[in-house]
């Protein structure tokens, strides 16, 4: 009775948490301090066979939000990236600065997910564990708590490459960059040169086309790396810009190919995955640039500038 208590009362708080209604004592917070100090039991908690690595960024500013909340967010994420490594692995829990907020980025080298349970990830109830061995509540009372923490929370999997959860947090007392400020470093950004676009994601493709289209930028917009190999030999190109995973050929592959046709070409690599888990699997072309998803357009704009105003390259 005592358990069954117990794990009602768990629920319930679960449930608080999603729904937003679980009453909060918010104070000025180290992300990085919050999850440091939850590794010793993560360890214990994991088991032996996963590997943790701890990236905490030197001397991170406070965020404002209830730290028994953001441990069970922490552990709640540690513990989904557990089930999904069941013949072990590495979970690496990264804290940095983004902006005007600090990320939480906790990733795995599990199973991964498909599109379609991505879509339900968040959602109460929802789980692909066999019955009994979970509530489906974990990662919707995430979602919940880093919501109403004032955050938001990304997720970006691909089936036999991992997972990657990220959290960001407002900085206590940011400032909001002026929107003038903002409309300044988009014209300074401007271009016209052609850039080749590979991104197999339809949503980020058409964002991504729309950003450097309406900031001057001639756009050959590709849905495969096949296609873009098609485009780039019909027609001269001065950046490629492609996502790292894709369904036929590597982003990287797909750069090394491109070199044969247009040598010299720049290469501007994005992805879900942090730039630690990429070069883990793999490495990225020498000379090559990476941004990292989610980004704002001031982030691309000033990533293809930098790419296409560096010195012409010699071809290899």
């Amino acid at each position: 009775m005592v358990r069954a208590t117990e794990r009602a009362a768990r629920l319930t708080r679960q449930l608080l948490a999603f729904s937003r209604q679980q009453m909060l004592d918010p104070s000025p917070l180290d992300l990085g301090e919050v999850a440091a100090a939850l590794v010793p039991m993560l360890r214990r908690l994991i088991g032996e066979d996963i590997e943790i690595a701890m990236l905490a960024a030197p001397g991170l500013p406070s965020v404002l939000a209830d730290r028994s909340q953001l441990e069970q967010v922490v552990v709640n994420l540690a513990v989904n990236a557990r089930d999904a490594m069941p013949s072990g692995g590495t979970l690496t829990i990264e804290t940095r600065v983004v902006g005007e907020r600090v990320a939480l980025i906790v990733t795995d080298t599990g199973v991964g997910m498909t599109a379609e349970t991505l879509e339900h990830v968040f959602e109460p109830f929802f789980t692909t564990k066999a019955v009994g061995e979970g509530t489906g509540l974990g990662l919707a009372t995430v979602h919940g708590i880093v919501t109403q923490s004032g955050g938001d929370i990304h997720v970006y999997s691909e089936p036999d490459l991992g997972t990657s959860f990220k959290v960001y947090l407002p900085i206590t007392g940011a400032a909001v960059a002026p929107a003038e400020a903002e409309a300044t470093d988009g014209d300074r950004l401007r271009g016209t040169e052609t850039v080749l676009l590979c991104e197999d994601e339809d949503g980020v493709r058409q964002l991504v086309e729309h950003v450097l289209t309406t900031h001057g930028y001639r756009v050959l917009a590709a849905g495969g790396t096949l296609q873009a190999l098609e485009l780039a030999a019909e027609q001269p190109v001065d950046l490629l810009v492609s996502d790292v995973i894709m369904p036929d050929l590597s982003g990287p592959e797909l750069a090394r190919r491109l070199e044969s046709l247009r040598p010299g070409v720049g290469t501007l690599f994005v992805s879900g995955y942090t730039a630690e888990t990429v070069r883990g699997r793999g490495g990225l072309p020498a000379g090559s640039a990476f941004l990292e998803k989610p980004f704002d357009q001031l982030s691309l704009l000033r990533e293809v500038r930098a790419l296409l105003d560096q010195p012409a390259r010699s071809p290899r």
